[in-house]
């Protein structure tokens, strides 16, 4: 696994890089699994690579909902940076692929004597808030379908790939909907040439137009990125 696949690790000068990277194990994350809850202690941090994880905050009544997502861009665990080590949401792996994993107690050693790794992090934070605070609004404010097509839009930026796997009841869960609405949104855009859609496997087949059905949360997602991390 190479010592750049992740984004925030690459952004290290290299003696911070091979600091950390020495302290990390390569796991794989698979399909489903649940890394982390709401309210629990951290046990570890994952930087993904290839793989990755949903943010869902959980919701009295009901099976909760996606207000963040973690991919190669990024990082779980960031709370530590904080010094906290309560977990605020379930962390859900979505796509499955590599990460590097490090303990809590190694990594807070390992963020303590790294200023770099400190500041890198705290741009990461900053960019999770305005994520959550988007989806926030999304979720209050805009069509399904435009929402869809954000969320297809994140997910396919983290798989690295047009196709990747989902089902109509994960779509529901992470968006906090009814399934029968996923379904009628996603035909939709399959009958407009947007996507394909075939026994839980998904591909885009035309990215600008699924761009130009999301909302605006998802090009000010990426203008957050951008401005923050490169």
């Amino acid at each position: 696994m190479s010592a750049v696949e992740n984004h925030l690790i690459a952004c290290l000068p290299a003696r911070d890089r091979k600091r950390l990277l020495a302290a990390c194990e390569p796991v794989q994350l698979a399909l489903s699994d649940i890394l982390c809850e709401s309210g629990q202690p951290t046990r570890h941090v994952y930087f993904p690579t290839d793989g990755f994880i949903s943010l869902v905050t959980l919701v009295e009544g009901s099976p909760g909902v996606e207000v963040g997502m973690v991919g190669r861009e990024g990082m779980l665990g960031a709370q530590l940076v904080l010094g906290v080590k309560q977990t605020p949401w379930r962390a859900l792996v979505q796509g499955q692929g590599a990460a590097w994993r490090l303990d809590t107690t190694t990594f807070t050693r390992t963020l303590a004597a790294s200023p770099a790794l400190q500041r890198v992090l705290k741009h990461y934070l900053y960019v999770l808030m305005a994520q959550q605070a988007a989806s926030a609004g999304c979720l209050r404010f805009h069509l399904i379908g435009q929402r869809l097509a954000r969320w297809l839009l994140m997910s396919q930026d983290r798989a690295h790939s047009d196709s990747f796997h989902v089902t109509h009841e994960f779509l529901a869960y992470m968006l906090g909907m009814r399934r029968v609405g996923v379904t009628a949104a996603a035909s939709l855009m399959q009958k407009d040439g947007l996507i394909e859609y075939h026994r839980g496997e998904l591909t885009v087949l035309n990215r600008a137009g699924l761009e130009a059905a999301a909302c605006g949360c998802y090009a000010a997602d990426c203008r957050t990125y951008a401005g923050l991390l490169g």
